[in-house]
């Protein structure tokens, strides 16, 4: 591959910045520090997110590939920078709940933190102006957002990743209790894993303690937003780099 070029702006997202390449097919995403949650309505920014998300990110796709799960990661290219696939994006978004948290909670009058077994998939339209809304198959398929069989391999793929990174994660004294995943098509029309795997996507809680470990410390107003990335951070570098 020719030397990769970072080339105009393709759009800013709350979390991301994508840039065009000098390769048509690669594109790069910055990670930024700013944090939001309630659809935008609070803001922030959590010290060297975009540095910690950048990495976890990296080593999640890393691990994910070496399992065979394909994802548009192809390299981390500097500390908030990596390099991905350029892939169109399918606008169903879905979510992996180990245990009863956060919206579900309310929805269905669950006790917070009880399990789910197996775990439950859930589907959201990708819009944020109209907030990521809950939606079904019949949804879907009505607006052909994605085929049954892209469906399908969305699921596969999204408990695939389960299985692996609820050991991941329990390595490092973490419970994954929930995550969101994002899915493209690449060049070929293979579904793939795309977007990131950070704790700005996921519900991470401290084993020992059952602690926040993730962007629920920020939305809650927990304090300690910053060293909780940190340590999130630590913990898995220790784990990658064979020290746990």
């Amino acid at each position: 591959m020719a030397k990769i070029e970072k080339r105009s702006l393709i759009r800013e997202g709350k979390a991301k910045i994508l840039f065009e390449t000098n390769q048509k097919d690669f594109i790069i995403q910055y990670f930024k520090d700013d944090a939001t949650a309630f659809n935008a309505q609070k803001k922030g920014s959590i010290k060297n997110k975009g540095a910690i998300n950048n990495a976890i990110s990296s080593w999640i796709f890393q691990t994910l590939g070496k399992s065979g799960i394909s994802t548009h990661f192809v390299e981390k290219l500097s500390e908030r920078e990596m390099l991905v696939r350029r892939v169109q994006i399918i606008p169903v978004e879905t979510v992996i709940r180990n245990k009863a948290a956060g919206s579900i909670v309310k929805r269905f009058n669950l006790k917070k933190g009880e399990p789910l077994s197996p775990e439950l998939i859930e589907y959201f339209y990708k819009s944020d102006e109209l907030g990521d809304p809950l939606i079904c198959l019949n949804h879907i398929f009505h607006f052909n957002w994605a085929s049954p069989e892209e469906i399908g391999e969305m699921v596969k793929i999204s408990l695939q990743v389960n299985g692996l990174l609820r050991k991941v994660f329990e390595a490092v004294g973490l419970d994954l209790v929930d995550f969101k995943l994002e899915f493209g098509k690449d060049a070929q029309g293979n579904v793939i894993l795309a977007d990131e795997f950070t704790p700005d996507g996921s519900r991470l809680w401290d084993l020992k303690t059952g602690e926040s470990m993730d962007k629920d410390r920020f939305r809650q107003d927990l304090g300690r937003v910053d060293e909780t990335y940190e340590e999130v951070y630590e913990r898995l570098r220790k784990f990658f780099e064979g020290k746990v």
